[in-house]
């Protein structure tokens, strides 16, 4: 099913879709690549091309939309990498219908305690050219018990990143299941970022620069209990609010994909994308909690409906209905 080719004749759900006309051309020239590449897999690799994954280059999107996705790729994520980079075809031409100039980065998120490449970073691509960006990137399933390295990806993400074009808050998704850090320490900043740094850096006041910037979700995995250590910790970095539990693995790029849709007011176009995929009750099941946050500031909405638009009352985003 995930695929390049744009054909969705194959999908088992209850209903049909077809994808729009907006990256109609891109679709097309991805689906020539891929036929010419032949099957993809991300298996068979001893380590990650440290040439495209160096978390010390400056990363730069001039698109409007850029986006990024960092996963936890230690051992205590089992299978849920795997599930989430398969479905890079389906994310990326999903998203890219609706605003053609969609640009995404990847990382993946270790332990620079104790893993061999603790952060591994994409630049911003698009099309087909994500494939080898994503190929890049080696699932080292190390870490230890906990806590993981986020605070270290936050700091990248608040010193490496350049998106200026970005006309609003640009979306940042990570996947992962467990606390960070505390402190950032100036030697793993510049054995692994290549960055001077006079003083350690706090891993929560660093996820709060990147909400400056980016509109960013913490999609967690089962673990642990509501309310737990996790998700006081990840709450005071970026609202416990933009943390969204997620029980099944099969639908975790369909949250994300979810969340930006709904944000850009496709929802209901990306509903009918699922029902092509999955019954109408796992359509149900992750759209209801979706339809019951504001996309941006991620709060409960209380809304008030003029026009045919809800307004959310915290923060004052305008969705249609």
């Amino acid at each position: 099913m995930y695929s390049w080719d744009g054909d969705t004749s194959d999908w088992y759900g209850t209903g049909k879709y077809t994808y729009g006309k907006g990256g109609a051309a891109a679709r097309t020239e991805s689906a020539r690549r891929a036929a010419a590449a032949g099957p993809r897999t991300y298996s068979g690799r001893s380590g990650p091309n440290e040439k495209i994954i160096d978390p010390g280059k400056i990363v730069l999107s001039e698109s409007k939309n850029p986006l990024i996705v960092a996963v936890d790729v230690t051992g205590s994520m089992s299978s849920w990498p795997f599930e989430i980079f398969d479905r890079l075809p389906l994310l990326f031409q999903t998203l890219s219908q609706y605003r053609e100039d969609l640009e995404i980065c990847f990382a993946a998120i270790g332990d620079a305690g104790c893993d061999t490449w603790p952060l591994q970073v994409t630049t911003f691509a698009k099309g087909y050219d994500l494939e080898q960006q994503l190929g890049s990137l080696f699932g080292e399933g190390g870490g230890g018990d906990a806590p993981e390295s986020y605070g270290l990806f936050a700091h990248w993400v608040n010193t490496h990143v350049r998106t200026p074009n970005a006309d609003e808050a640009p979306f940042l998704i990570v996947y992962g299941d467990i606390t960070m850090h505390d402190l950032v320490p100036r030697e793993q900043i510049k054995n692994i970022l290549g960055d001077g740094q006079a003083s350690d850096v706090s891993s929560i006041k660093a996820w709060q620069d990147v909400c400056e910037t980016w509109n960013t979700w913490f999609m967690r995995r089962p673990t642990g209990k509501k309310g737990d250590q996790v998700d006081q910790q990840w709450g005071k970095a970026i609202g416990e609010q933009k943390i969204l539990h997620i029980e099944d693995e099969q639908r975790a790029v369909d949250y994300a994909m979810g969340i930006v849709a709904r944000a850009w007011g496709h929802f209901g176009d990306f509903k009918d994308n699922m029902r092509a995929r999955q019954p109408e009750e796992k359509v149900a099941e992750l759209s209801r909690p979706i339809e019951m946050i504001c996309p941006r500031c991620g709060g409960p909405i209380p809304v008030t409906t003029s026009k045919g638009l809800l307004s959310c009352r915290y923060c004052g985003t305008t969705l249609k209905v």
